[in-house]
């Protein structure tokens, strides 16, 4: 809530610098909202995209969300750390999603992978790992 603030004549100084905080602490109060990817565009969470590509002249941000489409018949969405990424390891995830229309949002910096924990394909290709900035 912002109150009127009489200022006296001559004093314009004055009225810019509490007009600047009032305007810096607005920003403040301000929440941005992040960017939806959706994950292999159109064509979605499938074996046939080549996420490395996907993420090719992306940038992923705190607060951004990835959006996984996929026939929960077919596909999962695993997050795992890089080391189960890597090996396609299942055992130790973080966490698992079933629904088909997955929203993920970015909440840490850092890298975040995912696989796809049905049948082999992780080790066919369907995995992805973002590195998430500020």
């Amino acid at each position: 809530m912002l109150r009127l603030i009489t200022v006296q004549q001559g004093s314009w100084f004055s009225s810019l610098m509490i007009f600047s905080a009032i305007c810096s602490l607005s920003s403040l109060m301000l929440k941005s909202e992040g960017t939806n990817h959706t994950v292999g565009d159109s064509s979605g969470w499938d074996l046939m995209t080549n996420y490395t590509n996907w993420t090719q002249g992306r940038e992923f941000h705190v607060g951004d969300v990835l959006v996984f489409n996929y026939n929960v018949d077919q596909h999962n969405v695993m997050q795992v750390n890089s080391t189960a990424y890597a090996d396609c390891g299942r055992d130790n995830y973080i966490s698992l999603f079933t629904k088909g229309n997955d929203s993920i949002i970015m909440s840490e910096v850092g890298e975040h992978c995912f696989i796809c924990a049905m049948y082999d394909h992780c080790e066919n290709g369907q995995k992805l790992s973002i590195n998430v900035a500020p």
